[in-house]
């Protein structure tokens, strides 16, 4: 997929293919790993949602909030704090400077929790469509 793609199915296609990443990195035991895939897979997502409403290409940020101010949809409070919590999460999983700190704080079961939720943002943003 071009950053360009002028197609909006495809940019939701990648993310959901992103978010399997996410979910086959995990059984690997690199953690945070996942945590990246799944802020790319709702970077996609939402980029989509951009392209659809308003049918121009989404700007090339990493920028959850962002993407989601210019869908200009109304998003529900918890899966906010979710796009808030993984926009944090982008830096240091991107760039890993303490690999094993990070293992400590993406626990298996705290992953799990943000692959579940951005399952349910996926699901938010296919119902946008």
């Amino acid at each position: 997929m071009s950053p360009l793609s002028n197609n909006p199915q495809e940019w939701l296609e990648q993310a959901e293919n992103d978010l399997k990443a996410a979910e086959a990195v995990l059984k690997t035991g690199y953690h945070f790993y996942s945590v990246f895939l799944c802020h790319l897979s709702v970077e996609k997502g939402l980029k989509s949602l951009v392209f659809k409403k308003t049918n121009i290409v989404p700007p090339r940020t990493h920028n959850l909030a962002l993407l989601l101010r210019k869908a200009e949809c109304e998003m529900p409070e918890h899966l906010i704090k979710h796009l808030l919590t993984l926009n944090e999460a982008h830096l240091v999983t991107r760039y890993p400077e303490e690999f094993k700190s990070l293992q400590k704080k993406y626990h298996e079961e705290h992953v799990k929790q943000i692959i579940s939720l951005c399952q349910e943002t996926l699901e938010w943003i296919k119902n946008k469509f």
